[in-house]
C-alpha cells in the first residue's frame, strides 16, 4: 500500500480547510430572500421610500427582498416584532422617527428599548417641515412671526398633525427654544387643517413638503423649515437655526433596522446595499420628487442619531407635559 507522507497529509489537510472556507463564503449572507418589515401602512411615505429602494438593494445583495407591512401603534407593532424575531440577519425593519424616536421618549410603557434591543443598518431617508402662515399675518421671517405671537394677548395658535406628530412636535420645540407662545391645534385629518389656514381661519400651519403648491400659489408664505438645512425641494426658503432658533430641528426620518445579535456580515452588507441604493442619481431624485431628501447615516452614528432623537424628545415631553398613550 502507497505510504502517505506527513507532507502530504498537510498538504491535504489544508486543501480541505480551503474548501471549507470556500464552501461558508459561497453559502455567505444573504443565500435567500430578505425579509423588510415596514411598521407602517402600504402606501405611507415609510413603505413608499422602501419600494423605491428594494429593487437596487435586491442587485446589490443578489436575494429578493420581499417587503411585509406591519403597521400600528405608530410604528411600534412591527418595530417590536422585529425586535422579538429571529437573529438570524433575514428580518429587518424600515421604521421611522415615531417608533425610534417620538415615541420611546413621550410613551411611558413601550414593549422595546430603541437603541438597545436592534442593530442599527443605516438611515435612509429625511422629510422636514415648514412653518406657513396665511399671507394676510403681517410677518415674513420666523423672527417677526416669534415677534407676533409674544404680543398677542393670547398668543398664538398653529395648525398641524395629531399630539405627537413630527409637524406638531415641531411647533412644540419652536415654543419651547424660542419662548413664543404657541399652541398647537392638532388636526387628526391633516387635510382640514391646511384648507383652515388657506381660508384665513387659522394664521400659521407647520408641515411637509406638501404644502409647496399653495405656497407656489401664493396662497401660503412659507418662513422657514425645521431641518439642519436648507431643502432642496425649496431652497429659497430658510431654517429656522439659520434665524437665530438654535436647536429647532424637527425631521421625520427613516431608518432600516435589525434586531439585536445578527450577524456582522448581514449588518454590513445590508448597510452597504442601503447606501450605494440612496447613491444612485435616479432613485435620489424619486425620493427628492416625493418630498425626501437622501440622508445616509452608517450604523454607529446611526445609533448615535437615536439617542440625541430620545433625549431632544424627552426634553419636550418634560417641558411641554406631552405624553402620549396615557
Amino acid at each position: 500500500m502507497q505510504q502517505i507522507t506527513r507532507r502530504q497529509t498537510l498538504a491535504m489537510a489544508g486543501a480541505g480547510m480551503l474548501a471549507g472556507r470556500t464552501a461558508r463564503a459561497e453559502a455567505g449572507w444573504p443565500s435567500r430572500p430578505l425579509r423588510v418589515v415596514v411598521s407602517f401602512p402600504a402606501g405611507s411615505a415609510t413603505d413608499t421610500m422602501t419600494r423605491v429602494l428594494g429593487p437596487r438593494m435586491t442587485q446589490v445583495l443578489g436575494q429578493p427582498i420581499v417587503i411585509d407591512n406591519r403597521s400600528g401603534a405608530g410604528g411600534v407593532m412591527g418595530s417590536d416584532m422585529v425586535a422579538r424575531g429571529a437573529r438570524d440577519g433575514y428580518t429587518m425593519l424600515m421604521a421611522a422617527a415615531s417608533s425610534h424616536g417620538i415615541l420611546p421618549a413621550m410613551m411611558p410603557r413601550i414593549p422595546y428599548d430603541a437603541v438597545t434591543d436592534f442593530t442599527p443598518i443605516g438611515r435612509a431617508c429625511t422629510s422636514t417641515n415648514f412653518i406657513v402662515v396665511h399671507p394676510s399675518l403681517p410677518v415674513h421671517n420666523l423672527q417677526e412671526l416669534i415677534a407676533y405671537a409674544k404680543a398677542q394677548p393670547q398668543g398664538l395658535s398653529f395648525a398641524a398633525g395629531s399630539r405627537g406628530s413630527s409637524n406638531g412636535l415641531a411647533g412644540e420645540i419652536l415654543a419651547l427654544r424660542t419662548g413664543a407662545p404657541l399652541t398647537h391645534i392638532p388636526y387628526n385629518n391633516i387635510a382640514q387643517g391646511v384648507t383652515d389656514v388657506v381660508g384665513g381661519h387659522l394664521k400659521v400651519l407647520i408641515y411637509t413638503v406638501a404644502i409647496l403648491p399653495h405656497v407656489r400659489a401664493g396662497r401660503l408664505r412659507a418662513i422657514a423649515v425645521t431641518s439642519a438645512n436648507r431643502q432642496i425641494q425649496a431652497p429659497d426658503v430658510p431654517t429656522a437655526v439659520e434665524q437665530g432658533a438654535d436647536g429647532v430641528i424637527a425631521d421625520s426620518w427613516f431608518a432600516m433596522f435589525g434586531p439585536v445579535g445578527i450577524p456582522d456580515e448581514a449588518r454590513d452588507r445590508a448597510s452597504a446595499a442601503l447606501r450605494e441604493a440612496l447613491a444612485d442619481p435616479a432613485i435620489a431624485q424619486r425620493l427628492i420628487d416625493q418630498g425626501l431628501t437622501p440622508a445616509y447615516l452608517e450604523p454607529e452614528a446611526l445609533r448615535g442619531f437615536v439617542r440625541s432623537e430620545i433625549a431632544k424628545w424627552a426634553e419636550v415631553s418634560r417641558a411641554s407635559g406631552l405624553k402620549l398613550g396615557e
